[in-house]
C-alpha cells in the first residue's frame, strides 16, 4: 500500500483517553473491547492493565483480525465476531464475570475510505456495507429482493430520512431495468437515484447520508446488535464494572440513554409498605457521566463532531 493510502486509510480513535480512563479502574481487571477496529482503545487499555489483567477483543471485520493478531501481548485475546455473541464467548473460556465493557459503535475510518467496502457514496464501489464482508447478505443482494414497503421502512426507522418513500419507489423502478442496465450494484449509482429524488438536504450533508447509514445498519443489525450486548453487559460486569458506549448518531444513543437511565432507576414503591432502609431496592447501575469530544479532538478529527461516549457502573452484580 503507498503512502497516500496509508494515510486515506488511517483511523483516528475517538475519545481514546477519555473512554480508556473511563473503563479500566482496576489494573488486574479483565475487560472487553467489543469494537477492536484499528486497535486504539485496545492497546491504551492494555497499557493501563498490570500483568494480571486480561483483555477480550471482538470484531467482525476481516481487516481488524489482522491487525489485532499483530498485537504479541499474552493478556490480549481476539475474538474474529460480533460483540453480540459476547456471553457466549466468555461463557466457553469459563469466564463469568468482566471487569469493564466498551463498545464504539459504528464504521471506521478505513472503512469509510475504503472504496471496496461500498459504506461511503463519496467513493466509487460495490454495494457491500458488511462489517464482515465474509458472511451475510450484502446491500446490493438486500436491494434486489427487498419490498418497495420494506425499502420504505428501513430508510425512513433507521435513516429518519422523510423522502422514504420516494426513495424506495426510485430503487424499484431501477430495479425493473435490470435486464437493460443490469443490477443496481455500485454505491455511485445508488447515491445518484437517492440525489435525483431528494431536492433539499441540510447545508454541507450529501443526500444520500441517510439512506446510506440506514442500509449499513439493516444489513450490519447494528441496533439489534447493540440492544442484545447492552443486556448480556449488565448480566456479566462484576460489582463496580463499567459499560462504556461511545455513539455517532442519535439511534445509538438513545437505545443507550433509554438502557442506562431503565437500569440506574427503580419502579416507585409503594409508601405505604413498612420497609426499613436496608430493604429498599437498589438499582442495578449508576450513571457516570456522558463526554463529548473536546473543540480541539473535533478540529483534528471532524468525525468526532456527533461522538457521545454515556458511561455507567454497576453496583449489584
Amino acid at each position: 500500500m503507498t503512502g497516500d493510502s496509508n494515510q486515506q486509510l488511517q483511523h483516528r480513535t475517538v475519545l481514546l483517553k477519555e473512554a480508556v480512563d473511563a473503563l479500566v479502574w482496576r489494573a488486574d481487571g479483565l475487560y472487553v473491547d467489543g469494537t477492536f477496529g484499528r486497535g486504539g482503545h485496545s492497546r491504551a487499555v492494555l497499557g493501563k492493565l498490570g500483568a494480571g489483567g486480561r483483555l477480550l477483543g471482538f470484531d467482525k471485520d476481516p481487516q481488524a483480525i489482522a491487525t489485532a493478531r499483530e498485537i504479541g501481548d499474552a493478556r490480549f485475546e481476539i475474538v474474529h465476531d460480533s460483540f453480540a455473541t459476547l456471553a457466549d464467548a466468555l461463557s466457553e473460556r469459563g469466564i463469568e464475570r468482566v471487569s469493564g465493557i466498551l463498545l464504539d459503535l459504528g464504521v471506521s475510518s478505513p472503512q469509510v475510505d475504503d472504496p471496496a467496502r461500498g459504506f461511503s457514496f463519496r467513493h466509487d464501489g460495490p454495494l457491500d456495507m458488511r462489517m464482515d464482508p465474509t458472511r451475510g447478505e450484502s446491500a446490493a443482494q438486500w436491494l434486489a429482493r427487498a419490498t418497495q414497503q420494506e425499502l420504505t421502512e428501513v430508510i425512513r426507522d433507521y435513516g429518519e430520512e422523510r423522502f422514504a418513500f420516494q426513495i424506495a419507489k426510485a430503487i424499484v423502478a431501477r430495479r425493473s431495468e435490470s435486464d437493460r442496465l443490469g443490477p443496481l450494484a455500485s454505491t455511485r449509482e445508488l447515491a445518484e437515484i437517492v440525489a435525483h429524488v431528494v431536492k433539499t438536504r441540510e447545508k454541507g450533508k450529501d443526500p444520500a447520508t441517510r439512506t446510506f447509514q440506514a442500509l449499513r445498519i439493516h444489513v450490519n443489525q447494528e441496533l439489534a446488535e447493540l440492544q442484545v450486548t447492552l443486556e448480556a453487559a449488565l448480566a456479566l460486569l462484576e460489582q463496580g464494572g463499567r459499560l462504556v458506549v461511545i455513539s455517532f448518531h442519535s439511534l445509538e444513543d438513545r437505545i443507550v440513554k433509554r438502557f442506562m437511565q431503565s437500569q440506574a432507576n427503580v419502579p416507585p414503591l409503594d409508601r405505604r409498605l413498612p420497609l426499613r432502609a436496608a430493604e429498599l431496592p437498589v438499582p442495578p447501575m449508576k450513571l457516570l457521566g456522558r463526554v463529548m469530544a473536546s473543540d480541539e479532538e473535533v478540529a483534528a478529527n471532524p468525525r468526532a463532531r456527533s461522538a457521545v461516549m454515556r458511561i455507567a457502573e454497576r453496583v449489584a452484580a
